[in-house]
């Protein structure tokens, strides 16, 4: 049972290290291009105040990218608890099926697989330490 051992992997750990950190980026960006063009193409924003609607989620994305950088616990729960905030947040808006399906494939499912990677090196680093 190879894959149940509990041994140190420190490519693997790295190799979740950077997928995590590709992901919160990918999705940052994400994040950042969605409020920006809602508040600026949709509401009619003027593009200054749009864009800094959006600079208040690029400082709390690159906050939890700084988080995971240390802490890959604690950057996994907030994304686990945004991507958690997010569903609730659709259910009580009252989304149509495309929204959904665009929000869980966009920037759920990234949060998750960013909160599952970091879960997953912080697991392997805690073994390291153990080994040693």
């Amino acid at each position: 049972m190879e894959l149940l051992a509990r041994t140190c992997k420190m490519e693997q750990m790295n190799a979740q290290r950077i997928f995590a950190r590709i992901f919160v980026i990918f999705g940052g960006l994400f994040w950042v291009s969605m409020i920006w063009g809602a508040a600026w193409a949709y509401q009619g924003a003027p593009f200054t105040v749009a864009l800094s609607g959006a600079a208040i989620y690029a400082v709390a994305i690159l906050a939890i990218f700084l988080i995971g950088m240390f802490y890959e616990y604690l950057a996994s729960l907030i994304l686990v608890v945004g991507a958690g905030a997010i569903l609730v947040y659709g259910l009580i808006s009252g989304w149509e099926v495309g929204v959904w399906a665009t929000v869980a494939f966009f920037f759920v499912l990234p949060m998750l697989i960013a909160a599952a990677l970091y879960f997953l090196a912080a697991r392997m680093q805690k073994i390291c330490n153990l080994a040693e």
